[in-house]
């Protein structure tokens, strides 16, 4: 596992300025779509999805963007690292899980039903 020693760095005015823009752009997709309201849905549709790709593309320019990329690579590379089970073993700890819960709702109805006798019937007197 590497450990990596990461300075939070303070966004400059112009990472801001993006992130401004992209919000901006989201907001104004979703303005554009009710304002062309009776226009084709084709042409509302594409004008959402232009300046949706346009926030997205904008997000990604800035430091946030930079970094959430960085943090999806550093995921792919730590997911190809792990040893996954082989089919064999997979299915036998799944068997072991389905009889562990089959086992243990056996049990706590067991213990329901123990805890109910000995209050309504023995404690309360209570007939059914």
């Amino acid at each position: 596992m590497a450990t990596n020693t990461q300075v939070e760095t303070v966004s400059t005015g112009a990472d801001k300025v993006k992130l401004a823009a992209a919000a901006a752009l989201l907001v104004g997709g979703v303005v554009a779509y009710y304002l062309l309201g009776k226009q084709d849905l084709w042409l509302r549709v594409i004008a959402l999805l232009l300046l949706l790709a346009g926030a997205v593309a904008m997000f990604f320019t800035s430091e946030s963007g930079k970094q959430l990329i960085a943090f999806g690579r550093d995921s792919v590379r730590e997911t190809k690292k792990v040893v996954w089970p082989a089919r064999k073993e997979a299915m036998q700890m799944t068997g072991y899980v389905f009889a562990f819960v089959i086992v243990m709702a056996f049990f706590l109805f067991l213990t329901d039903k123990t805890l109910e006798w000995v209050l309504y019937d023995l404690v309360l007197g209570w007939k059914r």
